[in-house]
C-alpha cells in the first residue's frame, strides 16, 4: 500500500496538507469543548459563575480583614491586582500569592484557620459571592451571563468544527476519488500496451476485478484513512494530555481500554488477512465463470449443460459466500467488543471518579470532562482499529494492482526511433524464427519471403502451422526470436509501434466490434469521413445489410457485435480496416464466416479498389487465396512451399493435401492437367 501511495499519491500532496491543517483545527476545537462543558457545570452552576478564587472587587471591610491576615507583599500584590482590573495592563497574581489569598479568603468565610484543605476553594468562592452581593452585584445575572457566554463559545466552536469537517471531507473525497481514477487509468493504459504473452499472465476476469473491485478497496481505505490516521492520533494525544491534567490517578483506565482494543485488532489482523487474499481470488473466479457462462450461452444450451454450469457457478459462489460470511461474522464482533470495552471503561471511571468526588479531590464537571476525554482517546483507537481492519484487504488489492502496472512490457519502442515512410508498404521476412514465451520449441523457424506492394501474399497451412503467429509479427504483437521483419526496408523494432501500426490495416481472426453504432465502428481508426466510410462498407460487401437496418449507419451495435451475425461482423471488421486506407492489409482468416459468393465479390472489390496496397491474407479456404500472387505454405512452423496455386498443386504435397480436401476431383484434375 505504501509503495502504491508513494508512486501515485504525489499529485495529491497539496490537497493532503490542506486536509491535515483542517484536521488539526478541528481537533483543537473539539478538544476544547469538554473543558468548556466542565466550566459550565463546575463554575457556572456549582460556583455561581465565579471562576477565580481571588476577588476582583472587595468591600472596605474585606480590604481590612485581608490586610490583617495576608503578608504585606502579598496584600500589596492583591491591591495592585484589584486596581488594574478595569485597565488594559496585563497582570496576573503570582502562584504563591494566589494560594495564600485563596486560603485567607477561605479562612474569613469559615471564621478560623481550622478547616479541611479540600474545602478551601469552595469557602473562598462563598466569601467572594457574599462580597459581590454586598457590593450590589446581581449574582443571578452574573451566573447566567457566564453560562450563556461559555455556551455561546461552545456553539461557535461546534459550528466551526462542522464547517472544517465538511471541508476536510471534501478534500479526502477528492484525494480518494482522484487516486482511484488515476489507478484505473494506469491499469487500463498498461493493459492496452500488453502484448499477447503479457496479457495471458492475467485472465480477463482478473483484470476486470483489479481495475474495479481492487481499486474500490483502495479508494474506500483512502476516503477514511486520511481523516482517521491524522485526526485520531491528535485526538488521542490531546485527550491523554487533558486527562492527565484533570486527574492522572485514573489514567490506568484508559491504558486498560486501549490495551484491550489493540489486542482485539491484532487478533483480527492475524485471522482476517489470509482470508482477504483468498476472497479476492474467489471474486476473480466468480467473474471468470460468469463471463464464460454468458459468452458461451449458445453452446451451453446446445449441449443441455445448464445444470452443470449452474452447479459449477454454485461451487465457486459458495466458496466466496463462505469466505465472505466468515469475514462478516468476524467483523460483526467488532462493535459488540468495542461497546463492551467502552462500557466497562465508563463503569470504572464513574466508580472511582465518584469516590474522588465524595472525598473532595474531583468536581462533577471535571469527571464529566474526564469521561469525554477518555471517550476521545478510546474512539481514536477504535477509528484506527477500523482502518487497520480495512488495511489487510486494501493491501491485498494494492498488491494486485501493482502486479499489473509493474509488469514489464517485452515490446518497447526504441530510444531513438527511425521514421516510417507513409508511402509504400512492402514486407520482408529475413530468416525469422519465433518462439512463444515459456514454449519448448519454435513456432516459426527460418522464415524468409517478401510481400510486395500491390500484390497479394497468402499464408496457408494446417492447424497449428504458425500462420497467425507469422501475421502477428508484422504489427509487432510479438517480437521475433531471431531474424528480422522489415517494412519498407526498416526493421519493425527500429520504429515506434504507433508509426508502424499507422500504416497497417489489421483484421483479426476473431472479428470484434465495439459497443456503439455501425458508423462508430467503421470510423474507429479516426479521421474517416462519411464518403470513406460508405466506400469501405461497399467494398466490404456490408452496404446491403446496412441499408436494411432501420437506422442505417446509426444502428446500435452491442458489446462484441453480439446483435449481428458472424458474417456481418466480419464484413464490418473488414470495412473498418479498409476505411483506415493503410499501406498494408493483414487479413487473418477474416473471410471464414462469409459465403462463397460474398467472399468472391469482396475479394474482387478489394482487388479493384485497393490493389496498390500490400496484402497478407491468412486463410483456410483455397478458393479465397487461389488467385494470390504468392502463396506461402507453412507446415510445423517452416515454409514448405512458395509459389502460385497451380505450381504448388504440382510441387508441394502439403498444399496439394489441403487443396484436395476442399476442391472437387474435377477441379483438381483441371488444375493439375493444365
Amino acid at each position: 500500500m505504501i509503495k502504491l501511495l508513494h508512486r501515485y499519491g504525489k499529485p495529491f500532496l497539496p490537497l493532503f496538507f490542506i486536509a491535515v491543517v483542517l484536521l488539526i483545527a478541528r481537533a483543537a476545537g473539539e478538544l476544547a469543548l469538554p473543558n468548556l462543558m466542565s466550566n459550565i457545570v463546575d463554575v457556572g452552576i456549582a460556583q455561581g459563575g465565579i471562576d477565580y478564587t481571588v476577588p476582583t472587587r472587595l468591600t472596605p471591610e474585606g480590604y481590612a480583614d485581608l490586610r490583617e491576615i495576608l503578608p504585606a507583599d502579598v496584600y500589596d500584590e492583591l491591591v495592585w491586582w484589584l486596581e488594574i482590573r478595569d485597565t488594559s495592563i496585563d497582570f496576573e497574581i503570582t502562584e504563591g500569592s494566589y494560594e495564600l489569598i485563596t486560603q485567607a479568603v477561605a479562612r474569613l468565610q469559615f471564621g478560623s484557620a481550622d478547616f479541611d484543605p479540600r474545602d478551601t476553594n469552595q469557602l473562598a468562592i462563598e466569601f467572594i459571592r457574599s462580597e459581590y452581593e454586598r457590593l450590589g452585584v446581581d449574582m443571578d445575572a452574573h451566573q447566567m451571563n457566564f453560562v450563556l457566554t461559555t455556551g455561546g463559545i461552545m456553539i461557535l466552536i461546534a459550528l466551526g468544527s462542522i464547517t472544517v469537517a465538511i471541508l476536510q471531507g471534501l478534500c479526502s473525497a477528492r484525494i480518494a476519488t482522484g487516486l482511484s481514477r488515476k489507478l484505473r487509468s494506469e491499469i487500463f493504459s498498461k493493459v492496452t500496451g500488453f502484448n499477447n504473452s503479457e496479457y495471458n499472465q492475467f485472465s480477463t476476469a482478473s483484470l476486470i476485478t483489479r481495475s474495479t473491485n481492487d481499486v474500490q478497496q483502495v479508494q474506500a481505505l483512502m476516503a477514511i484513512a486520511i481523516r482517521i490516521v491524522i485526526y485520531s492520533p491528535i485526538m488521542a494525544a490531546g485527550g491523554i494530555l487533558m486527562v492527565l491534567g484533570t486527574d492522572a490517578s485514573m489514567a490506568w483506565a484508559i491504558a486498560l481500554a486501549v490495551g484491550a482494543i489493540i489486542a482485539f485488532i491484532t487478533l483480527f489482523i492475524i485471522i482476517a488477512t489470509p482470508k482477504f487474499k483468498i476472497m479476492q481470488k474467489l471474486i476473480d473466479k466468480v467473474n471468470l465463470v460468469t463471463r464464460e457462462g454468458l459468452t458461451g450461452m449458445m453452446v451451453i444450451r446446445a449441449f443441455n449443460t445448464q445444470k452443470h454450469e449452474a452447479k459449477r457457478f454454485d461451487g465457486v459462489n459458495s466458496k466466496l459466500r463462505k469466505t465472505a460470511l466468515f469475514l462478516a461474522r468476524l467483523g460483526a464482533l467488532q462493535m459488540p467488543t468495542i461497546t463492551l470495552i467502552m462500557g466497562f471503561t465508563n463503569i470504572l471511571i464513574i466508580w472511582f471518579g465518584g469516590i474522588s468526588i465524595n472525598e473532595g479531590y474531583l468536581q462533577v464537571g471535571d469527571m464529566m470532562a474526564f469521561i469525554t476525554y477518555t471517550m476521545f482517546v478510546v474512539w481514536s483507537f477504535i477509528m484506527l482499529a477500523f482502518v487497520v481492519m480495512m488495511l489487510p484487504r486494501a493491501s491485498v488489492a494494492a498488491q494486485r494492482i501493482l502486479e499489473v502496472v509493474n509488469t514489464k512490457n517485452e515490446i518497447l519502442d526504441p530510444i531513438e526511433p527511425k521514421e516510417m515512410p507513409k508511402k509504400g508498404g512492402f514486407v520482408q521476412f529475413k530468416n525469422v524464427s519465433f518462439k512463444f514465451p515459456s514454449a519448448v520449441g519454435n513456432a516459426l523457424e527460418g522464415i524468409s519471403f517478401i510481400a510486395e506492394q500491390g500484390k497479394m501474399t497468402a499464408i496457408v497451412g494446417s492447424t497449428g502451422a504458425g500462420k497467425t503467429a507469422l501475421a502477428n509479427l508484422v504489427p509487432r504483437f510479438y517480437d521475433v526470436t531471431s531474424g528480422e521483419v522489415l517494412v519498407n526496408g526498416i526493421n519493425v523494432k527500429d520504429v515506434t509501434q504507433e508509426d508502424l501500426r499507422s500504416i497497417i490495416g489489421y483484421v483479426p481472426q476473431k472479428a470484434l466490434l465495439f459497443s456503439g453504432t455501425i458508423e462508430s465502428n467503421i470510423k474507429y481508426a479516426g479521421n474517416v469521413d462519411d464518403a470513406s466510410m460508405e466506400k469501405a462498407a461497399r467494398i466490404a460487401q456490408a452496404e446491403d445489410f446496412i441499408e436494411e437496418k432501420t437506422d442505417k449507419f446509426g444502428e446500435e451495435i452491442s458489446q462484441g457485435g453480439a446483435n449481428v451475425s458472424g458474417g456481418q461482423r466480419q464484413r464490418l471488421a473488414i470495412a473498418r480496416a479498409i476505411a483506415k486506407n493503410p499501406n498494408i492489409y493483414i487479413f487473418d482468416d477474416s473471410f471464414s464466416a462469409l459465403d462463397y459468393k460474398t467472399d468472391a465479390n469482396l475479394r474482387a472489390a478489394i482487388a479493384d479498389e485497393i490493389g496498390n496496397a500490400t496484402m497478407i491474407v491468412v486463410a483456410q479456404r483455397i478458393n479465397t487465396i487461389k488467385n494470390a500472387d504468392q502463396i506461402i505454405v507453412l507446415d510445423e512452423g517452416k515454409i514448405v512451399g512458395v509459389g502460385q496455386h497451380r505450381d504448388l498443386l504440382k510441387t508441394c504435397d502439403v498444399y496439394k493435401q489441403i487443396a484436395s480436401s476442399q476442391l472437387s476431383v474435377k477441379e483438381m484434375e483441371r488444375y493439375l492437367g493444365e
